[in-house]
């Protein structure tokens, strides 16, 4: 031994530092209310607190013991299940063994993590991987990226679509309750989004197209930087792009100088059941994919996979995550690709998915304010109305839904752009005996309304 090691302490024999939580209704609603700033407190969904306590798989219980089944997965955060034990594991070993190493250091578990993302990614590219905390930081990372690599400013993005709540996310971000009333990024320019119900061209995917000529056109100098999409639009209501489209979309950039960002950070990880990506089921390769959320299934982590020489845009300047690469993060990233393998998750998603999906199409025969039923694999979506025929957002109808599900034992989202959409992305591990419990519970909250 040298003098400059000393003998540590066994971890598992070191006495734990015992943290007193207040597990009282009153007191966490209390503590929250005053010490949170209102930023953090605003992002609360339902009229009445739900503390939860503990998960396990696709099931959450409150601090009174009630349990619920998760259609939420902590706003897509958890891909495999809540707790599951080999990510428990991954984590547990590497927080006993190193729990934080910055990037200036090397470290086997980040680069292992980065060489079996970019297996995941369509062959032939020499694709490399920057590790970050959140999709937010990943949406700014690729802007920059786009920027740098072609020297052009205007970047396009989509209407209802969400990238972040960071100045270049939130730019990037085409939904207003997003927006906050500060100046944001200049030169992004939003373009419709290809929405088969709700959009201005119907199903018309050349109509679509169309509007992105048009806007490099008349609102660009003719040079674009890129352009980010969703392949489905998560907060803004579980929008599928129409076929063709994302195609279309990055012909058309590419020819005026951009690259092509696919934002995977709610569609990604085997969630839509056919495609481990989603943009495989469009027959494209992008030259960008920002992914983050179930990439840790819970645990803080994010990454843009880019191609190299567009990656190589920044080598001359200084680009830093304080906790990017984190092993602990890592391991868990890891862990999440081994168990979507080994218990066959994305089949799962494939086949529950479809199974709920036949689920809510009976419930729209059944109740007429369910004006849409859409999605692929557990990313789903009903969507309210008024009417039919107008297609008015029934926004008082789904907050009611809404309250009557956590009532029937269920946790949903509400999002979409009119607040008229009841989104369904469950942990991947979500099985057919929870479809019928799911439909029945759907049942009695539309028959309540």
């Amino acid at each position: 031994m040298n003098r400059h090691t000393k003998p540590q302490p066994d971890a598992s024999t070191t006495n734990a530092i015992p943290l007193d939580v207040d597990w009282s209704t009153d007191a966490i609603v209390a503590r929250r209310d005053k010490f949170y700033s209102a930023s953090q407190r605003a992002f609360v969904p339902y009229q009445k607190p739900l503390i939860f306590k503990r998960g396990r798989g696709q099931y959450l219980w409150d601090e009174h013991g009630n349990r619920y089944l998760d259609l939420l997965g902590m706003n897509v955060c958890i891909s495999v299940g809540h707790s599951h034990p080999k990510i428990v594991q991954a984590v547990k070993d590497q927080v006993e063994q190193l729990t934080h190493c910055t990037t200036m250091f090397y470290h086997p578990v980040p680069a292992h993590y980065a060489e079996e993302l970019v297996a995941t990614m369509p062959k032939g590219d020499d694709w490399v991987v920057h590790f970050m905390n959140s999709g937010a930081e990943a949406a700014d990372l690729a802007l920059l990226m786009a920027r740098s690599y072609t020297g052009n400013v205007d970047f396009l993005a989509l209407r209802s679509g969400y990238h972040g709540a960071t100045f270049g996310a939130q730019s990037l971000t085409g939904i207003s309750g997003f927006r906050h009333h500060v100046p944001l990024l200049s030169g992004i320019h939003h373009v419709a989004n290809a929405d088969g119900y709700r959009g201005m061209c119907g199903h018309d995917t050349q109509g679509y197209l169309d509007d992105i000529d048009r806007t490099i056109h008349h609102s660009t100098s003719g040079r674009v930087a890129g352009i980010i999409i969703e392949p489905i639009q998560g907060y803004g209501g579980i929008i599928p792009m129409l076929p063709g489209y994302i195609a279309g979309a990055f012909e058309r950039v590419r020819a005026a100088g951009g690259v092509c960002v696919v934002d995977e950070v709610q569609s990604g990880f085997a969630r839509t059941g056919e495609h481990f990506w989603a943009f495989e089921g469009h027959g494209v390769v992008p030259d960008i994919v920002i992914m983050a959320k179930g990439i840790g299934n819970g645990i803080p982590l994010a990454a843009v996979v880019a191609r190299r020489e567009i990656a190589e845009a920044l080598a001359d300047k200084f680009y830093f995550n304080t906790y990017g690469a984190n092993p602990t993060s890592c391991a868990a990233g890891r862990a999440v690709l081994r168990v979507i393998e080994e218990e066959g998750l994305q089949e799962n998603a494939r086949v529950v998915g479809g199974q709920m999906l036949h689920a809510l199409k009976n419930l729209a025969q059944r109740y007429d304010v369910i004006g849409d039923v859409r999605g692929r694999g557990l990313m789903l979506a009903i969507e309210l109305v008024k009417h039919r025929g107008s297609k008015e957002p029934a926004t008082e109808e789904t907050a009611r839904v809404f309250e009557l599900s956590r009532e029937e034992g269920l946790i949903l989202s509400k999002s979409g752009p009119y607040r008229s959409v009841l989104r369904m992305v469950p942990p991947l591990c979500i099985s057919s005996d929870d479809v019928e419990f799911f439909a029945d519970a759907m049942d009695r909250c539309f028959a309540r309304l």
